[in-house]
Order: C-alpha cells, then structure tokens, then sequence
C-alpha cells in the first residue's frame, strides 16, 4: 500500500487507495485463498457415500455367496476374487493388457474428440447443414456399437483399425452433440455485442463461443468417453488380434477356461479404470463451472 500515499493530492490519492481495494477484491473472488478444513470436509463428503456403496456391494455379494444359490464354481465369493485380482495385479501381463487398451482407447477417443469438434462446429453455425445431418449425427449416438463390427471387420479386416473405426462411430456423435448443444446455450445478446465490438469469425470462436460453450462441451466429452469405452471393450472381445494382449483378450481367456473369479477381477479392473476417467472429468467439469460462475463452489 506504500507506493499508493507517495501522491500529494488526497483525490488522486483515494482514488488510487479506491482501484487498489475493487482489484483485490475481484482477485480475492476470482482466485480464492485454500481453506483446508473446508477442503478436507469436502474430500471426506465425497469420499464416504463411494465406500459406504462399495461395502453395501461386498455385503449383498458375500450374502449371495454364503446363501448358496450357486456353487462356489459359478458365484465365488468376494475373497476369492479379491486374491485373484491381487495375484494378477503382480503379474506383468495384466499391466501389459491395460497399456493395450488405454492406448486404444487413448487414440480413439482423441480421434473421436477431433472429428466430433469439427463437425459439431460446423453444424452449430450452418442452419441447413444442420437440419440435413442432425438427425444422422443422434441416430450414430443411438445405434449400438456391436452392430458396427460386422462391417468394420469386413472393411478393416482383424486388426485394431477396426477397433478405433468403432470406437470413432460411437464417441464422434456425442462430441459433436455437445458442441451443438454448447453453442445453442449461448445468449444471442452475448453474440450480437460481440459482434458489435468487432469480433469475427476465429476471433469470435476464440472469445465467446468457445468460453461460453466450454460446460456443456465438456458433459458431451463425458458421455462420449463412455460410448468409447464401451464400443472398445466390445471390439476387444470381437476382434482377437493374435499376439496381443488386452484386457478384451482375458475376458476371453476367462471364459475359455471357465475361470469365474478372474473374469469377476478383471471386470473390477475395467470398473475401476471406468471410475477413475470418470471422475477426471467430474473434475474438470466442476472447475470449468466454477471457473466461469456457473456454480457456487460451496453448493457442489
């Protein structure tokens, strides 16, 4: 505050005393100090309804086990699969099988992402090619991923093209939905000053559309990384590539060998995986939110 009272004039002087309080104070909403017990409130009330399910699920499941509705063969119970999915994870090949398919599903979901961009920003700007492509662009949301490997396989033979074509079809749509549905929560007062101030074309993509699109562009992103993950487990099963390890293939493996607590292990480690991408995108949701005041911070 020192260099605000080197000014002999007191206006000049409140003035500046004036502008330096409204910046703090705009910084201070804008880039809110930590406040740890708050923090670590939050970390526990998020935490405690996911472990209070989980352990809900291992009860219901033991119960199921311990009723014997089905043999140990068919239904074993959760300490059996749980040594199983701990002997698996100290074994290099399940590693091996999930860096398979998170790079699949990695290139399929950046191509999805690519594509799905493109052709969600072209259709939201152009009213005729949007009433003529719409509805083909839902019905690819709508059409399930299974249906698509007959002809990937044909057109690609067996190989992971066919996978990442499926992966791509599944994922595109929903990118490109959320796209659309961003730029139609746009205020058309909003575009129309922006417009006033000079903004065209990339400049206005850049400084309005884009920012004001970002929440409901990310919820899309969610949704189209379900679709891919879904269509890329499906196409792990159907396409066997021979030599490759995936998480597909030790589904496969598993049921070839009637080996019920390493499908049980291996289909907690697609859960997980699921859980954990999820989330990331929960968060980043939550702070683009924030971000742009979209939400109370101490409301989430």
């Amino acid at each position: 505050m020192s260099p605000s009272w080197r000014h002999t004039s007191p206006l000049g002087c409140t003035r500046k005393a004036t502008v330096v309080v409204i910046n703090s104070d705009v910084a201070a909403s804008r880039h809110p100090a930590p406040y740890r017990p708050a923090l670590l409130k939050s970390v526990v009330a998020s935490v405690w309804p996911k472990t209070a399910a989980l352990l809900v699920l291992l009860g219901a499941w033991q119960l199921v086990y311990l009723s014997g509705w089905k043999s140990a063969v068919v239904l074993p119970g959760p300490a059996t699969v749980g040594a199983t999915l701990w002997r698996e994870l100290q074994d290099a090949l399940l590693w091996e099988a999930v860096s398979t398919t998170m790079v699949r599903a990695l290139i399929g979901f950046g191509l999805a992402l690519l594509i799905g961009t493109v052709v969600g920003g072209v259709l939201s700007r152009n009213r005729l090619l949007r009433k003529t492509f719409g509805s083909v662009i839902s019905g690819l949301q709508t059409m399930p991923a299974i249906a698509w490997f007959p002809f990937a396989i044909i057109f690609f033979g067996l190989t992971t093209s066919a996978i990442l074509f499926v992966i791509v079809i599944g994922a595109a749509p929903s990118v490109a939905l959320g796209v659309i549905a961003g730029t139609d929560h746009i205020p058309p007062l909003q575009l129309r000053a922006a417009k006033t101030m000079g903004l065209r074309q990339f400049a206005l993509y850049r400084h309005v559309i884009l920012p004001a699109s970002l929440p409901t562009f990310v919820s899309g992103l969610r949704q189209a990384w379900a679709f891919a993950w879904r269509s890329l487990m499906a196409g792990e099963l159907v396409v066997m590539i021979a030599g490759t390890a995936s998480i597909g293939v030790l589904l496969e493996n598993a049921q070839n060998m009637s080996d019920m607590p390493l499908a049980i292990a291996v289909m907690i480690v697609v859960l997980v995986i699921g859980i954990i991408v999820d989330s990331v995108f929960g968060l980043a949701d939550r702070q683009i939110r924030r971000y742009w005041g979209l939400v109370d911070g101490d409301h989430e």
